[in-house]
């Protein structure tokens, strides 16, 4: 497969070389503007590596409480575990799992806020219940490794949640409010402000279900503040606080359920931003602080007994990173960066009777790095992109990782992209020092991605299409294996995935849209959670006050269970959204999901809630 795409990359530059000589008047088109993949805002155009945006729009227009459903089913090659209505959890039998190409869960996925990273200290995973789309304006996703410029847990990729910003003078309110199947209600409020030079945006977020079992309900609330003083044109200052509480039972599964299995989980993420913004260069300096304290009950199966002591952690992760974007000369941009962060915390189990205390583990250790990334427009067709991140862990040691790439702008708003790009994931707390497996002589993960990709738009920019194909091979995965007779975590376990991925997207009128996507995932090892055909086509229609928006998505090859007792899971869902706008600023609508009342699974033993339907407004103003 690596011979395969070395040699169409060949192949392919060579004949964009030849065309590229004929018509370059188009190449000059700005695109939509990105800042994952690199730290200053660019033209998607200009990078070697595979970025995906999910506009707003897309996610008003699903009226989820959480960006992960709208961001799995809108783009090839990520596939994001569920287990019910709402609620991802934590601990044992949790879902929001992320994966792309295959690589993700625990702490393999990067997930950024505003390109600052968010997991949890101790155990290294994002925390998918605190995503919310109240806080977003756009989500954009990297497919491959990402570890030149975010370091370790970027090896499978990243996920950028862009936060709202508030550009023009005024003030805007958005509510949304809705009711649906097994008592679920949700509802969100979104207050954004500017005078002069200060903005504000205040989001507020409550979701509530039964849940469509016995004992999985679930319930959240989360508040997110956002606060700005632009000093100049030039120079600005923001920060933003992020803080979410949920509560979340487990019922186990179906045939061996799972009695008080509760948690109360509190998650905290602030942030103090200073950006510069000049003609010749741009920066900023970030300095961040994510806590988190879980309360969990582990409960008891069927014939055992209730717990005598709870699970308790707090957990933390902050730092700093600056970075500076220069622009040598023209066609040129120069990014140097540094990094710095502590995460780790405390973890104990504590009696219920009298509150005493035993000790898991309290423990810190902290990362950093340097990086620098070039970028070159040779000419008015080729570019050139290189990178390289001298990475220090204070456990696990030392990682050079590079990247480079290449992008051509052909005629007729055409490009093809080629990279090599390496990623790493340093051992977390838990790998190292937690439990029976610890073991604090842990090595970095790592992996090799290889890719080349082709993207074309025609009719005026009213079809969108491209293609990526890729291969990628990981080794020194960490995995829990009986050594001496005992459990331990060692650098044992390897992955070698290839596959493709495409997407379309077809404006045919003002009325009637339609957007497609496909990704094949070949597995020389079977992995829980990576589809091997993912398929997704989904429509909108508009008619002066109505709208109606509906989407099918197959999943083909997808494995809930590996080893001699594997279990797969084939499946088709139908969904669809009716709006009706009786007067401007206000939208009624009723949502359906799963239409064909199919029985699934995506967590084995956790069966995926039937037809459900909801129903609400959305009010602006």
């Amino acid at each position: 497969m690596k011979k395969l795409l070395l040699t169409l990359s060949v192949f392919c530059l060579a004949a964009a070389g030849m065309n590229a000589q004929t018509d370059t008047t188009e190449t000059t088109k700005l695109d939509e503007v990105v800042v994952t993949g690199t730290r200053s805002q660019t033209d998607i155009r200009h990078l070697p590596i595979t970025v995906s945006v999910v506009t707003e729009q897309q996610l008003r227009e699903e009226n989820e409480q959480n960006v992960l459903p709208v961001v799995s089913q809108n783009v090839p090659g990520v596939f994001i575990t569920d287990r019910g209505i709402l609620g991802y959890g934590v601990s044992t039998n949790s879902s929001g799992s992320i994966r792309i190409r295959g690589i993700g869960s625990m702490a393999n996925m990067l997930v950024l806020i505003d390109g600052l990273p968010q997991y949890a200290g101790l155990y290294g995973h994002p925390i998918a219940d605190v995503y919310q789309t109240m806080m977003t304006e756009k989500v954009e996703l990297l497919r491959g490794p990402a570890s030149v410029i975010y370091g370790s847990n970027a090896m499978g990729g990243v996920m950028n949640i862009v936060t709202h910003k508030m550009k023009e003078q005024g003030m805007k309110t958005r509510i949304n409010h809705q009711i649906g199947s097994y008592g679920t209600v949700q509802t969100s409020f979104v207050n954004s402000f500017r005078k002069n030079k200060f903005s504000s945006i205040v989001g507020l977020n409550y979701g509530q279900t039964d849940g469509h079992r016995d004992n999985m309900d679930f319930n959240q609330m989360s508040g997110f503040l956002k606060l700005g003083y632009d000093f100049s044109n030039n120079w600005a200052l923001n920060g933003d606080l992020n803080v979410s509480h949920f509560n979340s039972a487990n019922p186990g599964e179906e045939n061996n359920p799972i009695f008080d299995n509760r948690m109360h989980v509190t998650r905290g993420m602030a942030a103090l931003n200073l950006t510069n913004e000049y003609e010749r260069m741009s920066g900023a300096v970030h300095v961040f602080y994510n806590w988190g304290h879980h309360k969990i009950n582990d409960g008891y199966y069927t014939g055992g007994s209730p717990r005598t002591s709870l699970y308790y952690h707090n957990d933390l992760m902050g730092g700093v990173s600056l970075y500076e974007s220069f622009h040598l000369f023209k066609g040129n941009t120069f990014t140097i960066g540094a990094d710095y962060m502590t995460f780790g915390g405390e973890a104990w189990n504590e009696t219920i009777a009298d509150q005493k205390k035993t000790t898991i583990i309290d423990k810190t250790e902290n990362e950093k790095a340097v990086y620098a990334d070039f970028r070159q427009m040779i000419s008015s067709f080729l570019i050139l992109d290189a990178g390289v991140r001298f990475d220090d862990h204070s456990q696990a040691g030392d990682q050079i990782v590079p990247q480079g790439g290449i992008t051509l702008l052909l005629p007729k708003q055409s490009e093809i992209r080629a990279l090599v790009s390496k990623g790493f994931r340093n051992p977390t707390i838990r790998e190292m020092y937690m439990y029976a497996p610890a073991n604090d002589e842990l090595n970095a993960e790592k992996l090799m991605n290889y890719e080349i990709s082709y993207k074309q738009r025609l009719f005026n920019d009213r079809l969108r299409y491209g293609i990526n194909v890729f291969y990628l091979k990981a080794d020194n995965l960490i995995e829990t294996v009986m050594t001496d007779g005992k459990p331990k975590n060692i650098n044992t376990g390897e992955v070698e995935n290839w596959g493709i991925e495409g997407e379309i997207n077809y404006v045919l009128n003002k009325h009637l849209r339609f957007n497609t996507n496909y990704s094949y995932l070949n597995m020389k090892n079977p992995i829980v959670a990576a589809p091997e055909h993912k398929f997704y086509f989904g429509g909108q229609y508009r008619y002066r006050q109505f709208s109606v928006m509906s989407g099918v998505q197959y999943i083909n090859g997808l494995y809930t269970k590996v080893g001699n007792d594997e279990q797969k899971e084939n499946f088709v869902l139908w969904n669809a959204t009716a709006t009706y706008q009786p007067v401007d600023k206000l939208n009624l609508f009723i949502k359906a999901e799963n239409i064909l009342n199919k029985v699934y699974y995506i967590n084995y033993g956790f069966p995926m809630p039937k037809t459900t339907v909801s129903g609400g407004i959305n009010v602006s103003f």
